[in-house]
């Protein structure tokens, strides 16, 4: 059998920069494999009982009640800011009258969903990866295994669903926070008609933007959870794999959720 590895120091530079792109692509269609293996694993977990209800109400308070100070917080600023120069952009062309739903359909269809998202995984979702990532190099998952007991049920599972049930939420308040961060703006700052920035809204934003952030939110809860909850339970050993899966965790998350936000943007209405 031809060793083709023999000699690749030797090789010409265009069969180095084949050979590297093959690499890549390799690696990264395994990835992708054991990234589906794991979320079909899950997926398979939720359906066959029982389901650990405790688990998941504990999960659903660190997910969500825990993050609800920090989207309120940047929810109402990012409001402000929003009002601030889309009013400064439309008083040029004399239409200020529309600053409430330029604010509304804003938050609601794009910034909402996004920055929940993003604001959650950096907050909730570093967390989980670094949980996991200890009791990994602790041996505390294997520990589960020798009992008897499958680590994705108690730990990966009630994780995806609390991601899938308290992301529209914190959404939908960080939508509310906003509008209300804008309302502050235009109408007490900046003199806007308060019957204006809430009658426009409501003429133009109608329920398809609600559905729009709506699943979104819904895809970036279930998102989030997957990456970080694998990324902890497949993490390296020490306090540096630790900290390397916690970083890789949060910053896939943030650019899939930029890539998800453009293409579910792009197909729903």
């Amino acid at each position: 059998m031809t060793d083709w590895s023999a000699g690749r120091e030797t090789w010409p530079l265009p069969a180095r920069w084949v050979e590297a792109l093959g690499e890549g692509t390799l690696y990264l269609v395994e990835s992708i494999g054991r990234f589906g293996r794991f979320l079909g694993q899950a997926v398979a977990l939720v359906f066959i009982p029982p389901l650990k209800f405790r688990r998941l109400a504990g999960r659903v308070y660190f997910v969500g009640f825990k993050s609800l100070t920090i989207v309120i917080l940047t929810g109402a600023f990012t409001g402000m800011a929003l009002g601030l120069q889309v009013f400064l952009t439309l008083q040029r062309v004399g239409s200020e009258a529309f600053v409430g739903p330029a604010v509304g359909i804003a938050l609601v269809r794009e910034l909402g969903p996004v920055l929940t998202a993003v604001f959650v995984t950096g907050l909730a979702g570093s967390a989980l990866t670094a949980e996991l990532g200890i009791m990994r190099i602790t041996e505390q998952i294997d520990a589960f295994m020798v009992m008897a007991l499958n680590p994705m049920r108690y730990l990966v599972v009630p994780a995806i669903l609390a991601g899938i049930i308290t992301f529209p939420m914190l959404t939908a308040i960080f939508d509310v926070a906003g509008i209300y961060g804008g309302y502050l703006v235009a109408v007490m700052l900046l003199g806007t008609s308060p019957g204006t920035y809430f009658g426009q809204m409501q003429a133009f934003a109608d329920m398809t933007d609600v559905m729009v952030g709506f699943w979104k939110s819904l895809c970036f809860g279930g998102l989030v959870p997957w990456v970080c909850t694998y990324k902890g339970f497949h993490c390296g050993h020490g306090a540096e794999g630790v900290s390397r899966a916690t970083t890789e965790a949060v910053v896939l998350s943030c650019v899939l959720i930029l890539i998800f936000n453009y293409f579910l943007g792009s197909v729903l209405p």
